[in-house]
């Protein structure tokens, strides 16, 4: 009653399909043989409706006429025709690198060529070019480069996504990184999950000893002092490029513990181009989330799924940069929480989860609703933001998305055209972008 006393924001209405991925309020994740049995609401009449209230939150889920009238009764601010389209959630992108100035088109040739990725930084490529653009580039200049990423991301479906730093590596040019993901988290139409990635590479002047007790002894008290003054609010995670001949177990583990401590959540890059034992290590920690893991280990598959450690899995890396695929399935099997992310970066310029889903299936063997789960439910469980978006129950954020299509497959199966598929985005309640 408190809801129609105070009335209601928008309504969704003449729905086919209502992809809620689960009708469970409290269910934060799915995994194992859960992730292929979404939930979906049907009506071949096209009468389903969504009641969003005035703080953007999901009040009913049901039928026309009836969310109709009390929307009528309650002078609803926005209503939005599905026209008999699908209604599933806002797309979360578990991982992004999407502040940055330059861009590597040059380096593309040389890995179709054949150079590996770590050939390409040692020859003054990769990460390092990128630092040397992004500490030259104002913050103006990376918040509005950042405002373009979002919008096409926008399009393309994604609601919510975590957005890491990292190509600064020095103290001043990661803290103005931080700051446009801040500024941005206010004035975007999308929420950001900021992570702290000051371990991204590490400096030519540098060494990993050195630059482990910067990121320790300097870094991360700065942004605990930030915090605390209430900036850099939106900073949530830490992550570290565990690598040989990058960050090894040892200082991996000694700067994510740092983070901890100091509240972040560890999310972090492991097991990606040598089977270092990242994520035995990550699972040891109590890592929230570890990402690429295309040479992880059976023991780390194991670790993984005892201590409910997410696998955000990216397909544009194994795609772009000719790597053997992540084990999906053999995740999925065991027990793994499996998300997906766009890795979007200047190594992989990929902005669509859709397009993300699309190569899941196809490379990685997933089925399209375990697909969608990972770019939802268990995407938001890998920033800590299950509870509130991901999935269509009431109670939860109405970060939506309209689909012009009779079944909600059409997102995944039209491989880069989702473009035809989207009708509207809808945040927090409202429409955010609809199509022309």
């Amino acid at each position: 009653m408190a809801a129609f006393a105070d009335g209601f924001g928008s309504i969704i209405f003449n729905i086919r399909q209502i992809v809620q991925i689960t009708d469970d309020p409290n269910c934060l994740y799915l995994r194992g043989a859960e992730m292929a049995d979404v939930k979906v609401i049907e009506s071949d009449a096209d009468d389903l409706a969504v009641l969003v209230d005035l703080d953007g939150v999901i009040s009913h889920i049901g039928c026309n006429a009836e969310l109709k009238a009390l929307a009528k009764a309650s002078k609803v601010k926005e209503s939005v025709d599905a026209e008999g389209g699908c209604l599933v959630p806002g797309l979360v992108d578990g991982h992004t690198h999407p502040v940055f100035a330059g861009d590597r088109v040059h380096e593309f040739a040389m890995k179709l060529a054949g150079a590996s990725y770590m050939e390409v930084q040692q020859a003054g490529g990769g990460i390092h070019f990128t630092t040397k653009k992004t500490r030259e580039a104002t913050e103006s200049e990376l918040l509005e480069s950042l405002e373009v990423v979002g919008v096409e991301m926008l399009k393309a479906g994604t609601t919510t996504l975590e957005a890491k730093s990292g190509y600064g590596l020095d103290t001043e040019t990661e803290m103005k990184m931080l700051e446009v993901i801040e500024m941005a988290n206010g004035i975007f139409p999308l929420d950001f999950s900021g992570t702290f990635c000051g371990a991204h590479a590490i400096p030519k002047d540098s060494d990993e000893w050195l630059q482990t007790e910067l990121i320790v002894n300097e870094m991360i008290p700065r942004i605990v002092e930030e915090k605390a003054e209430g900036r850099l609010t939106c900073v949530e995670n830490i992550d570290v490029f565990c690598e040989k001949g990058v960050f090894g177990i040892d200082s991996s583990k000694r700067i994510m513990e740092a983070g901890k401590s100091a509240g972040l959540r560890i999310n972090f890059h492991a097991d990606e181009l040598h089977p270092l034992g990242g994520a035995e290590m990550g699972a040891s920690i109590g890592a929230r989330a570890m990402s690429h893991l295309e040479e992880i280990s059976s023991e780390g598959i194991a670790a993984m799924a005892e201590s409910k450690s997410v696998a955000v899995l990216l397909p544009t890396t194994a795609y772009m940069l000719r790597l053997k695929p992540p084990p999906a399935r053999e995740m999925i099997d065991h027990g793994v929480i499996v998300a997906l992310g766009s890795d979007f970066n200047p190594n992989a310029f990929c902005l669509s989860m859709p397009t993300v889903m699309h190569l899941a299936c196809v490379q990685f063997r997933m089925s399209m609703p375990e697909a969608l789960v990972a770019s939802t439910l268990n995407a938001a469980y890998s920033i800590g933001r299950s509870k509130r978006i991901g999935a269509i129950t009431v109670g939860r954020q109405a970060d939506l998305l309209v689909l012009e299509a009779p079944k909600w497959e059409h997102l995944i199966y039209r491989f880069g055209c989702h473009a035809m598929v989207i009708k509207h985005v809808i945040k927090n309640g409202k429409v955010v972008f609809s199509k022309s």
